[in-house]
């Protein structure tokens, strides 16, 4: 591995990059690496280069390790007119996360903590997580020939426990807080030598950022004035903020776009802290919520999240359940198929024009980070019909439906 070291979102302590380091030992905060303020987009390879190819100045990896690549990146785009008609702004860019290979955003950050874990030497890693991140940790730790181990809440939905299990990993449903069950999966981690690649993991933000890399590059650079993400751990929305950062600093783009972080109303922890001025996050006790995905009561990443919003001016959006509901047919009707809990961005880019925060001339992107087919009880919330007839009935049903 490259000469490089983490720092502490916080307090800047030095830590050594080749050892699991994720939280600072002197203020808990998570740990980063430096800003790269030199680099450029290779070309060599094309269209099969991986993203640790095509940005391998950004990343501090000695070797592509093409033994761990599942085709992950290289997402969609989606100019959407009708989208931006109905949200009443100028243009709405949909980044379509769901087709990376387990269906979710988190296969970018998988696949850089992955690369640390295995140039560390390590035989086995592991994940806390409410689905996504699990079958991501799962589906790339079995690529990779590792041991995998992979905590899950008691209320994760059945339908999203059995499609982890099915890459021959160890999947644990764990009773307990998810504060205290991320405390402890990092000391059983060090006790049983399992690299767990958290939220905040600080090679799972170096491979989330490839998100914004994209973003400028098919946009020939012009960077939207808000890229809206759906806010959870802060792991993703800590991800594409670096990831702009690092553009600009190399003079890639020639401005930074304002971010939005958007969460779900009824668990809203970054959003509640932003919003009542506070400089640190609070457990958010006896929420209701939809979707798990975004549903993280006490988000690793919550305070640095609140630090990126102060220093660059961005803002916070919390959206109801129906609102989410809405949205998911919206962009549905689209040709996007995402869960609730991604549809939330464009719940919010509605919801900032309905109050007139946005004035509609605004250019916006809005983050999607998980099929639809990842949560499908959801669907029971929508009128949905479907018709039942028979062959001798099918030429008047047709007829009918003109």
């Amino acid at each position: 591995m490259k000469r490089a070291e983490f720092l502490c979102t916080c307090c800047g302590k030095k830590y050594e990059i080749d050892a699991p380091n994720f939280r600072c030992s002197e203020c808990n905060e998570p740990l980063e690496l430096p800003e790269v303020r030199v680099g450029k987009i290779r070309s060599e390879g094309g269209i099969q280069a991986s993203l640790f190819e095509r940005y391998a100045d950004f990343f501090p990896f000695e070797r592509s390790f093409p033994e761990l690549h599942l085709g992950e990146g290289h997402t969609p785009l989606v100019d959407s007119p009708r989208l931006a008609g109905k949200a009443k702004l100028r243009k709405i860019y949909i980044k379509n996360e769901t087709t990376n290979p387990t269906w979710s955003f988190k296969d970018r950050g998988t696949a850089g903590a992955l690369r640390h874990a295995l140039e560390l030497g390590y035989k086995k890693v592991g994940t806390l997580s409410s689905g996504n991140m699990a079958a991501s940790v799962a589906a790339f730790g079995a690529r990779a020939g590792l041991e995998v181990f992979i905590l899950v809440g008691e209320s994760t939905p059945k339908e999203k426990v059995t499609p982890v299990a099915i890459y021959g990993s160890h999947v644990i449903q764990v009773k307990g807080d998810y504060a205290d069950v991320y405390t402890a999966s990092l000391q059983l981690g060090k006790k049983y030598d399992i690299y767990f690649a958290n939220s905040d993991a600080p090679f799972r933000i170096e491979g989330s950022k490839t998100i914004a890399f994209e973003i400028c590059e098919q946009l020939n650079f012009d960077v939207p004035d808000f890229v809206i993400v759906p806010t959870s751990s802060g792991g993703n929305f800590r991800s594409i903020e670096k990831g702009f950062r690092e553009f600009f600093a190399c003079g890639l783009i020639k401005k930074k776009p304002v971010l939005i972080a958007a969460q779900d109303i009824g668990i809203c922890p970054i959003h509640k802290a932003f919003s009542e001025k506070k400089s640190s996050v609070e457990h958010f006790k006896d929420g209701e919520y939809l979707d798990n995905a975004i549903a993280n009561p006490f988000p690793p990443s919550g305070n640095r999240v609140l630090q990126i919003l102060r220093e660059t001016g961005g803002f916070t959006v919390a959206v109801s359940w129906k609102d989410m509901i809405s949205s998911q047919a919206d962009l549905a009707h689209e040709g996007i198929f995402v869960q609730p809990g991604s549809a939330v961005s464009f719940a919010a880019a509605k919801l900032l024009r309905e109050n007139h925060t946005f004035s509609g001339e605004e250019r916006v992107a809005c983050v999607v980070t998980g099929s639809g087919l990842k949560y499908t009880p959801a669907l029971e919330r929508h009128n949905l019909n479907v018709h039942t007839v028979c062959l001798e009935d099918l030429d008047g049903l047709i007829g009918s439906l003109r």
